[in-house]
């Protein structure tokens, strides 16, 4: 556990103000563009006031830091101030709604603009929490509604055996009782469009988590940290097929705030306020940079001027500082053993020559 809470002082050091409140800083007006909102986060974990911004391939890192894991590389952004040591968050919830760079969210909110909004995922920060609490039980839910994507892990799999993930499960949801085609004003969106659906349907799977974290508020009493990643892109299609300006695309813009706060405040009143919602708003997704590859058994030097060796792996200090100080100890040991060796008197020091001595003696 030591390994995971030093993950938090891994954030460039900023002082920590006591007593923050649980939505830790006030961000200005005039954020355009992609944006990174922390909907909810605890008064240990705080973000700092500031325009700052992230890029979009750091926020796996950013998560992970959050939760008080280590990272490869230090993310040497001031946004998040260092926490603490002996605290972390017992669940971490990141929603990413494509198809606006921004919602209307309460102003006493820290938000931050998104630069190079390349898509991500959260495999690194799942593979963690799989690997330092195998013997427990986590709850990981990575889903995509519009492209069926699913992943669960842990607890998941027995908590949400019954969250319908695919189109079609989804839209059967839809027309039993309590659905949101009920209970939220539609208002200009239609039940009969497939664009609308879309958008409903990953509506209804917020609302559908939240029920069942509340139906399980178990989970928030286990050791292991949580992690939830959702991606909606049903607001996406509706900016597709009616555009900003229509009316579809205010209401459903405004239910979306309102489930996305109301998922907010369920997963923080499970978790007892020990839990970080963010949401990622991006307009469109860029196409990642990718890097050209060649082998290891190419002897031209054309990629590197001069022939410098391949980085350090991750674990090198670490090894080193095993061997370095063991070798350390063992040359002392050894040192000091020759010592006391080369100063003993085999006569009155050793019990063998002393019981030999006596012998003699008697004889």
């Amino acid at each position: 556990m030591g390994r995971c809470l030093r993950g938090l002082e891994r954030a460039r050091r900023i002082p920590v103000t006591c007593g923050a409140p649980l939505i830790a800083a006030v961000f200005p007006k005039g954020v355009l563009g992609d944006s990174l909102t922390v909907l909810r986060s605890p008064p240990y974990v705080t973000f700092q006031d500031g325009q700052w911004p992230i890029s979009g391939e750091k926020v796996p890192d950013l998560v992970a830091l959050t939760m008080g894991f280590s990272i490869r590389e230090d993310l040497d952004w001031p946004g998040l101030a260092a926490g603490s040591l002996f605290q972390r968050p017992r669940a971490n919830a990141l929603i990413v709604v494509r198809g606006l760079d921004t919602l209307d969210f309460p102003k006493n909110i820290s938000s931050y603009p998104l630069e190079n909004p390349v898509p991500f995922t959260l495999d690194s920060v799942a593979n963690t929490v799989h690997t330092l609490f195998a013997d427990s039980t986590p709850v990981v839910l990575q889903l995509a509604p519009s492209e069926e994507r699913l992943y669960m892990m842990g607890m998941a799999n027995t908590v949400f055996e019954d969250l319908p993930v695919t189109l079609q499960q989804i839209r059967g949801r839809l027309s039993q009782d309590g659905s949101v085609l009920t209970s939220l004003p539609l208002i200009s969106l239609s039940r009969n469009n497939e664009a609308d659906l879309l958008f409903l349907s990953e509506v209804q799977v917020l609302y559908d988590i939240s029920a069942l974290l509340q139906k399980h508020k178990h989970l928030a009493k286990d050791p292991a940290p949580d992690l939830y990643s959702l991606e909606l892109a049903g607001l996406e299609e509706i900016v597709r097929r009616y555009g900003t300006d229509s009316p579809q695309f205010a209401d459903a813009t405004r239910i979306l705030t309102s489930a996305l706060q109301k998922f907010a405040d369920d997963v923080a009143n499970v978790y007892a306020n020990n839990a970080v919602v963010e949401v990622v708003t991006v307009k469109t997704f860029e196409a990642p940079l990718t890097r050209k590859s060649r082998s290891i058994l190419q002897t031209t030097n054309e990629g590197s001027l001069y022939n410098l060796a391949y980085k350090y792996d991750y674990d090198y200090a670490v090894v080193f500082n095993i061997v370095l100080w063991l070798m350390i100890v063992l040359a002392l040991a050894v040192i000091v053993i020759s010592y006391n060796l080369w100063n003993m008197d085999p006569g009155y020091d050793s019990i063998i020559y002393r019981m030999t001595n006596q012998k003699i003696r008697l004889d």
